[in-house]
């Protein structure tokens, strides 16, 4: 499964997430791997992009992923010095 989403404190959405503390999408697929994310210094800006993405076929979302994470580590722990 492929989540795409916008949170504004990325420890304590991946802490969320990895806990299964929220209801959704992520908890009911389990759903706990961070592979890509994007920067934006503003919140539209961001929003915006993540309605694009979702829009996208899913091999392009893969392509994303996979030019800057081709083996699919778990990005979170180098983010979170964990």
């Amino acid at each position: 499964m492929l989540y795409t989403g916008v949170t504004r404190d990325l420890a304590g959405r991946l802490y969320e997430h990895q806990n299964e503390l929220t209801p959704g999408f992520t908890s009911k697929y389990g759903v706990k791997t961070l592979v890509w994310l994007e920067e934006h210094d503003l919140l539209t800006t961001a929003i915006t992009r993540e309605k694009t993405i979702k829009k996208w076929p899913r091999q392009w979302k893969l392509n994303l992923i996979e030019r800057d994470n081709p083996a699919w580590e778990d990005i979170s722990f180098h983010l979170l010095g964990l």
